[in-house]
């Protein structure tokens, strides 16, 4: 038996503006317990997805060692120190959604097998994917969504006697 994304697919999105500040957006992602939302633009269109692991990358991009091998370790830490000032500047003016999220969405088709969603997301690394139908997005499908469906399906294998 196949299952199809639009069988396991969470059908509401909680989107948010690509105007909003990145405190706005961590604090409406813990509100709803969800770690991304869809990022919308003034007409309602999806330009990208943010995550609570944007935020996290952002915020850390200011006090991370620098990468390069060649800076003495003084060299290093007045690169730090650069960085530490003009993330506390950038703080005076808000970041927006804009600015932090992922610009590239992926979706597939609300008939798309769930074992090829699975392959697609271990692929790109991704935890969610959008679902569609005639190009408008119709849900959503999370790694808890393929975890639940494996778990259910582990158990009905079990109350059924086959594992």
């Amino acid at each position: 038996m196949t299952v199809l994304a639009y069988e396991i697919m969470t059908p509401s999105i909680k989107a948010v503006p690509q105007s909003w500040t990145m405190d706005r957006l961590a604090r409406f992602l813990t509100d709803n317990e969800i770690t991304g939302s869809p990022v919308t633009d003034e007409n309602g269109e999806i330009v990208g997805i943010a995550t609570l692991k944007d935020i996290t990358e952002f915020r850390w991009n200011a006090s991370r060692p620098e990468t390069d091998t060649r800076m003495t370790p003084e060299e290093e830490q007045e690169a730090r120190r650069l960085r530490m000032a003009i993330f506390e500047e950038m703080g005076k003016v808000p970041v927006e959604v804009r600015d932090i999220m992922t610009p590239i969405v992926l979706s597939v088709d609300e008939q798309t097998p769930v074992r090829d969603i699975a392959d697609i997301m271990m692929r790109e690394h991704l935890h969610r994917i959008f679902i569609t139908r005639d190009e408008k997005i119709t849900g959503i499908v999370t790694t808890y969504d393929m975890l639940k469906l494996i778990s259910d399906q582990e158990l009905t294998n079990r109350c059924a006697g086959n594992g």
